[in-house]
């Protein structure tokens, strides 16, 4: 069953090659925009539970500030050591101007 479609941001909210930290009800979240392409991962590393959202993006991967760690924005893949399981990732859709994420 698909879930619900949330508003998150506004795109205009999350530069190209940065990342917002989202507190939702139902979830935290990393908001990414890789070039004008948003993407959403859980916001915290699965090895410490650093918080990604503060975490430098570098292309498609987003670094734990924390331990170092790297996790792929498109896919939540765990991409480096410490971390060794990966990060949920959400739909994402830009509506009128509005970052949504289905949960």
């Amino acid at each position: 069953m698909p879930g619900q479609w949330t508003k998150v941001a506004r795109a205009d909210d999350v530069a190209p090659g940065t990342s917002i930290a989202v507190e939702l009800p139902q979830a935290s979240l990393a908001v990414c925009n890789v070039d004008g392409q948003f993407y959403a991962v859980e916001n915290l590393c699965t090895h410490d539970d650093g918080p990604l959202g503060e975490g430098a993006l570098d292309g498609f991967r987003i670094q734990c500030p924390r331990h170092l760690a790297y996790f792929d924005v498109r896919n939540g893949k765990a991409l480096t050591l410490p971390a060794v399981m990966d990060v949920d990732c959400f739909p994402v859709r830009v509506q009128d101007g509005d970052v949504e994420v289905e949960l």
